[in-house]
């Protein structure tokens, strides 16, 4: 986990829950998010004008990219919380540049190849709020590239019926603290990944599952904005 997630909300939903000011007025909801798709994401970012930290919604492309790191084949778009403090491609967007990607729900597969069954994973309410780390790099055209990673943990309850892995869930009243633009010394990023385990760990029990149509297992050949995607599997 994290492979594919569902953001079925509208720009104003997410500004609204988050209290955030819009920079991405341009994103529609969509229930299949893949690795190197755009989605939105909430980070507190200073004001050119003034220096003061405003929190906004904005578009990063889901694929972990820094200006250091050489061309990739892999797409880099989870990151382990076991590591995110102390891996050199994590650490530094963990100290400054964390953020929270949102969404309704993620898709997991069990069963062989050729014979994968789909899962929706989803919380009691319509918003998770997913931790996540964001960097951006300078394109050869001039302008600047947000991309992101979602951390992921060790899965719990009936996430881990599924899968080994699982987003690192914060309750909504619990993000302040987590994208606080605060620069972390090693000694505060330990501190904010005990944090994590703690908060997710309280989120955990709340996940639920079913099935669904095994059509989504081609992200290519559905259309994103199909909400049927997550309908429960009648059998």
């Amino acid at each position: 986990m994290c492979g594919r997630f569902v953001v079925s909300q509208k720009v104003t939903d997410l500004t609204d829950v988050f209290d955030a000011e819009d920079d991405f007025p341009e994103w529609e909801p969509s229930f299949s998010l893949a690795p190197t798709d755009v989605v939105p994401i909430i980070r507190e970012r200073p004001k050119a004008e003034t220096g003061e930290f405003v929190r906004r919604l904005e578009p990063a492309v889901w694929n972990f990219r820094p200006s250091f790191m050489r061309e990739s084949k892999r797409p880099q778009f989870n990151s382990r919380i076991e590591t995110v403090a102390t891996n050199g491609l994590w650490k530094s967007a963990f100290a400054s540049g964390r953020c929270i990607v949102p969404m309704q729900g993620y898709y997991e597969w069990t069963g062989e190849p050729g014979h994968k069954q789909a899962h929706f994973l989803h919380g009691p309410d319509q918003l998770l709020a997913a931790a996540g780390i964001a960097t951006a790099r300078k394109l050869e055209d001039g302008s600047w590239e947000v991309s992101t990673s979602i951390i992921t943990r060790e899965a719990r309850d009936a996430s881990g019926e599924v899968h080994d892995r699982m987003p690192v869930y914060l309750p909504l009243d619990e993000i302040d603290r987590y994208l606080d633009p605060v620069k972390l010394d090693a000694g505060g990023m330990q501190a904010m990944v005990d944090f994590l385990l703690e908060a997710s760990d309280r989120v955990a029990p709340t996940i639920t599952e079913y099935e669904v149509d095994p059509r989504v297992n081609n992200h290519r050949r559905i259309d994103p904005g199909d909400p049927t995607l997550i309908e429960p599997l009648e059998r």
